[in-house]
């Protein structure tokens, strides 16, 4: 029996020109049913396929038609069923982020790479950080701080100098985005299960924004940051090729 197949695609013309080949070959099912979903793009693209469709309990199986495609497999058209039959699947729990605005409005939204605070004006950020309601820095002034998953660990928070996380090491990574007191502060390693409070110290002088998997909230009083369990992504890879090997790989290019 085949597998029902879905795919979805960027709006790339390469990621389209993708799309209407597999679906001539290997026909195109509803997401809904689908055993599971192949997604033709960038990392951008997966990270979105898989926020859309997070409530369907379908793996997804990501393809190149992007860029760098950390997340995404080798594209090609040939042996796709038995690529997928033989795919490893890695399961991530995204973070949840809920941020109070200067004007009281309380906005949530959920991030599977990071959660990142970063400066809206010319000024330094000033921050204080708790965790699970301990205050751990009375102050942190910056260009932003982020808290990152172990699939994100190589993404903006590899560029902020923080460490990549092994995908099993039930960890999330804390690291400051240029900061400047305590100056070359080299972040924290924490428990998955750990709440993080950002709260923005002279809001009016010093704006802050949050962004959750490039999806933004501007001028933010305080932020909460935690693993959320209850949400479950499926990711597929080749074999030999998993998140967990391209995380280690990536650690000694």
């Amino acid at each position: 029996m085949s597998l029902r197949i879905a795919f979805a695609a960027s709006n790339a013309p390469i990621a389209q020109a993708a799309k209407a080949s597999l679906t001539r070959r290997y026909g195109d099912h509803a997401e809904q049913g689908a055993d599971v979903i192949v997604a033709l793009g960038g990392d951008g693209f997966m990270l979105a396929t898989l926020h859309r469709t997070q409530n369907l309990d379908v793996p997804v199986y990501g393809m190149n038609r992007g860029t760098v495609g950390f997340l995404m497999n080798e594209y090609s058209e040939h042996l796709l069923e038995e690529r997928l039959e033989a795919a490893e699947e890695e399961q991530i729990n995204p973070l949840s982020m809920k941020a109070t605005c200067t004007d009281g409005m309380v906005h949530e939204a959920l991030a599977i790479n990071e959660v990142s605070m970063l400066r809206a004006g010319p000024q330094a950020a000033r921050l204080r950080i708790s965790v699970d309601d301990k205050l751990r820095m009375s102050e942190l002034v910056c260009d932003g701080a982020l808290v990152s998953t172990p699939a994100g660990s190589t993404a903006y928070n590899y560029s902020a100098h923080g460490p990549i996380l092994p995908i099993g090491s039930d960890v999330l990574a804390l690291t400051a985005v240029a900061a400047f007191r305590p100056r070359r502060w080299r972040g924290a390693l924490l428990p998955k299960t750990a709440l993080v409070t950002f709260e923005v110290l002279e809001h009016e002088k010093r704006p802050v924004m949050a962004e959750a998997d490039s999806r933004s909230v501007p001028n933010v009083l305080r932020v909460d940051i935690q693993s959320e369990p209850s949400i479950i992504h499926r990711v597929l890879f080749d074999p030999g090729h998993g998140l967990e090997e391209r995380l280690i790989r990536e650690q000694f290019v």
